[in-house]
């Protein structure tokens, strides 16, 4: 029998075909015209046509039944780090940040930086992050672990020899991805290979960037989702790198075993804006041109400012947020999501960070500012995610019993009542490929 990931990537890798007769198309498209088709596109690929069929004890239908709809959770991953999820100083504003993020995402990532996360050899932070990864479960979050392998810094307990390094490296894959099966089931594997041996990795990470370059670029990166796949045969790995240029396809068409099968599930893409915010083109494009891979694209690290950098402070960065600056970053997250959103080879979109609490570069690039009050890019996101794109609905079955609609793809509750009866459908789900047709017996 067939397994269900070699299903899923001939799947996929039918759709890169759609997506390679499109690509010609979409470069001719403008900025506006990319925009224009946006809603349509959701509608497209987003929605799925939905039945439910009231009968009675003796089969026959039951017309005028009320067939309540409510969704509560988006089949769309859409996510941010959560890396403030502890260590808040005040109390009122971490429990504000848990809140906020749980009103409005359904994925979180999980910091797994090695000099931070084993400080002391032998004593990975597996406790604090199981507390995270726990909480998410019980939100109903889904969780990915980042990254697995980088060499940005060295952990300082790393040792001088080379090939030490290569099997500590490997030991802490095994033991990550197994310590967390069934509570992290997605990993940024290798991070930023494209270029894993620039100057400032040497700098700060010498051991680890002389140990990689004596393994090999690609080498290195396929014996790490190899034992990554071993420990977590069902998990979902992700390679991920800020380059959307030819340098990153060479490295994902390499990055295949030894059959010539993709070792990745899915293309992570980072998309900081700190200076400037990409086009509707240049974001279509970059889709396309990662989409022919034939696996879902995930937008993993991304960032909106809300204000202009003003100058730089020795022992620190003078980026506030503003108003104006609020304003231009909601404007900017609608027009960014709804055009990732429409592009049917996207399954996930993560932001860096969720507040301007200790963000990344000082920079205000929070959904909230650093008291945790919300800016207008998560009242804007809120009514996209939770209201545009959103299905809640109450209609009626006609003569046949049958009530028809459309839904936004995820999870749902649907009650239908009747003749002062009520039931409830059991674990409704809206797929793109399934039926979607529920059987209700009023008894």
């Amino acid at each position: 029998m067939m397994s269900t990931r070699c299903v899923l990537h001939q799947l996929l890798a039918a759709a890169a075909v759609m997506f390679a007769a499109t690509s010609a198309y979409a470069q001719e498209l403008s900025d506006d015209a990319l925009w224009a088709g946006a809603d349509a596109r959701i509608e497209k690929y987003r929605k799925a046509d939905a039945t439910v069929v009231v009968v009675d004890q003796a089969g026959k239908p039951v017309p005028g039944a009320v067939v309540r709809v409510e969704q509560t959770r988006h089949a769309f991953l859409f996510g941010s780090n959560i890396f403030k999820w502890e260590g808040v100083p005040n109390e009122e504003h971490q429990q504000a940040y848990r809140d906020r993020f749980a009103q409005l995402l359904n994925y979180a990532t999980i910091g797994f930086y090695w000099p931070s996360y084993e400080r002391t050899q032998g004593e990975p932070r597996h406790e604090a992050t199981e507390r995270v990864a726990r909480w998410c479960k019980e939100q109903g979050i889904t969780t990915k672990g980042h990254p697995l392998a980088w060499n940005y810094s060295d952990p300082r307990w790393l040792p001088d020899d080379l090939q030490e390094i290569r099997r500590l490296q490997m030991a802490r894959i095994d033991d990550c991805v197994a310590r967390f099966v069934g509570l992290i089931d997605r990993w940024d594997v290798v991070n930023e290979v494209t270029h894993y041996d620039r100057e400032t990795f040497v700098q700060r990470a010498p051991k680890h960037t002389a140990m990689w370059k004596q393994v090999g670029q690609m080498e290195f990166t396929r014996e790490c989702f190899e034992h990554a796949r071993a420990a977590g045969p069902k998990a979902t790995l992700l390679i991920n790198d800020y380059r959307t240029d030819p340098a990153y396809e060479r490295v994902i068409e390499q990055l295949v075993d030894k059959d010539g099968r993709p070792m990745y599930d899915t293309i992570g893409i980072q998309s900081h804006m700190h200076g400037g915010t990409w086009t509707n083109r240049k974001i279509w494009e970059t889709c396309e041109r990662f989409a022919r891979f034939g696996v879902p694209l995930h937008f993993t690290e991304t960032t909106i400012v809300s204000g202009k950098r003003k100058s730089d402070k020795p022992g620190g960065v003078d980026w506030p947020t503003t108003p104006e600056g609020e304003a231009f970053q909601a404007e900017h997250v609608v027009r960014f999501y709804t055009m990732l959103y429409s592009h049917p080879a996207v399954e996930a979109i993560t932001w860096w960070d969720f507040s301007d609490l200790h963000a990344w570069q000082g920079a205000p690039a929070g959904f909230v500012r650093a008291d945790m009050t919300p800016k207008p890019a998560y009242t804007a996101l809120m009514g996209l995610i939770k209201g545009k794109w959103w299905t809640d609905l109450t209609t009626e079955t006609d003569a046949d019993g049958t009530a028809r609609f459309r839904g936004t793809l995820g999870d749902y509750r649907i009650r239908v009542t009747a003749d002062g009866k009520q039931v409830d459908v059991e674990n409704p789900t809206i797929s793109k490929d399934d039926e979607n047709r529920w059987v209700v017996t009023l008894k």
